[in-house]
């Protein structure tokens, strides 16, 4: 059999095959095609109805502080029914229709993040959860709760986006992604505060794993503040504080509200932490069999300072915080110890709704009472850095911190202040409580999620190996 000819030698060598070329480590990904826009379309259309969704939720937020004002108009003394049955309805209901509502939203979305199970994400994250956050924070609101609805808007987001997950067999993004997007989102729409989000989504959410720069964060929070600078207009959340203080004059508030916030701060931190293992003694046995009666305690107890602070203490403490920083109301001394008591109350009661905004709030009043303890400071600088101050030493995330209270109260003048007294505030709370906040409270619900699915499925495994009887 006669041999083939050989190539000639000035043939040009043959091109790869297209799917060698394909898999091509440095081959970029076509942007136009039908895919990538279809990936595209509907990441932003769940930040988009994550954005809705938060602006929704703020716009409720505000009608139900302002009924349960309209209620207390009436008649102070309604808040000794209010707040008892109040508490004992979003207690119950948690528990009994919505469970991983209870609390903040912030440790769930943590421990959904570092899940990795798709089960396990699920008893944290699923549009079930975003109902019943909703109406129980609101009704926690509506009972006079010092709750906030920024926790809340973070499991929100993060349940939110973590419906594309697998979204009809298109993988839009990695699990974790989604959720700190998603995250991200919830801070930038609940706070008007783009740039927060961001932040919140790198040191909160990314604390425990590298944070790869891509564009599902950017693109949900874009989105989810464009669909709230169109539903709400582009409105600072503290309005404009035209607070200013010079580096000399600063040094010593600087140091004074970073120290003395760092120990509040982190010791109200440690204090929370604590309280979610558990309360010691006949307390902490009757918070355990009856969670109902001990929800409607706290509720009765929270009405009692409502009454005795002339309602100073109900709800997330925006209202105060503004009119102080504007000059209008003045704070009395003891807001500051009132306020992180009911915050705590609300916390222990296991009612669903966040501790981020009331935090703001004790920081305001930390800074007014430095303020009267340094004569001739400026009140409104005194507070904004109290702000920064406690909310950086509870929650151990200094950067976020001076980001989101520098764009609620467009302020940037108070920069550089703002974030030398994060810096000194996280590293005194850091030898007060070594664990960050929401971290610490993360943890122990992600161990326990992981055993309820492991037990199921050993349940499902048990029953699938079982004989049938005979008829």
């Amino acid at each position: 059999m006669p041999l083939p000819p050989s190539p000639s030698p000035s043939a040009a060598p043959e091109p790869p095959a297209p799917a060698e070329h394909a898999r091509h480590p440095l081959r970029a990904r076509r942007w136009w095609s039908p895919r990538a826009w279809h990936k595209r379309l509907l990441l932003v259309g769940a930040a988009l109805l994550a954005g809705t969704i938060s602006i929704l939720f703020a716009m409720g937020a505000d009608h139900a502080i302002r009924l349960h004002h309209e209620l207390m108009t009436i008649s102070p003394w309604i808040t000794l029914v209010v707040a008892p049955a109040g508490f004992a309805a979003m207690a119950w209901l948690s528990r009994r229709f919505f469970p991983g509502t209870e609390g903040s939203g912030i440790p769930q979305a943590i421990a959904a993040s570092l899940a990795d199970e798709a089960k396990v994400r699920h008893q944290f994250l699923s549009f079930r959860i975003v109902i019943g956050k909703v109406f129980l924070t609101l009704g926690g609101l509506l009972a006079g709760a010092s709750i906030g609805r920024e926790g809340p808007s973070v499991q929100i987001g993060a349940s939110t986006m973590h419906l594309l997950d697998r979204f009809r067999g298109v993988r839009v993004a990695s699990s974790v992604d989604l959720i700190a997007a998603g995250a991200g989102a919830g801070i930038a729409a609940a706070f008007n505060t783009p740039l927060g989000g961001i932040m919140f989504a790198i040191e909160e959410m990314c604390r425990h794993r590298t944070f790869r720069a891509n564009s599902t964060t950017l693109i949900a929070v874009i989105f989810a503040g464009l669909i709230s600078m169109a539903l709400m207009g582009n409105y600072t959340y503290f309005g404009h504080t035209p607070a200013m203080m010079s580096l000399v004059d600063g040094i010593w508030p600087v140091l004074v509200i970073g120290v003395v916030g760092g120990f509040v701060g982190g010791g109200f931190s440690r204090l929370l932490i604590v309280s979610a293992r558990g309360l010691p003694g006949k307390l902490g046995a009757f918070a355990t069999t009856r969670p109902l009666a001990f929800a409607a305690g706290c509720g009765l107890a929270t009405a009692l300072l409502g009454l005795i602070s002339g309602g100073l203490t109900y709800g997330t403490g925006y209202a105060e915080a503004r009119a102080a920083l504007e000059g209008s109301v003045p704070l009395p001394l003891y807001f500051l110890f009132f306020k992180m008591a009911v915050i705590w109350l609300a916390f222990v009661a296991r009612i669903p709704g966040g501790i981020f905004a009331p935090a703001l709030a004790v920081g305001t009043g930390l800074g007014t009472d430095i303020a009267w303890v340094l004569t001739g400071s400026d009140d409104a600088a005194m507070m904004v850095l109290g702000m920064v101050g406690f909310l950086a030493a509870m929650t151990q995330a200094p950067i976020t911190s001076f980001v989101i209270v520098m764009e609620m109260t467009d302020n940037h003048q108070m920069l550089i202040p703002l974030m030398a007294t994060a810096v000194i505030a996280h590293g005194i709370s850091k030898a007060v409580s070594p664990l960050p906040l929401y971290h610490a409270l993360a943890y122990p619900m992600l161990k326990k999620a992981k055993a309820q699915f492991r037990q199921n499925n050993a349940a499902a495994a048990n029953a699938a190996t079982e004989p049938l009887s005979p008829r």
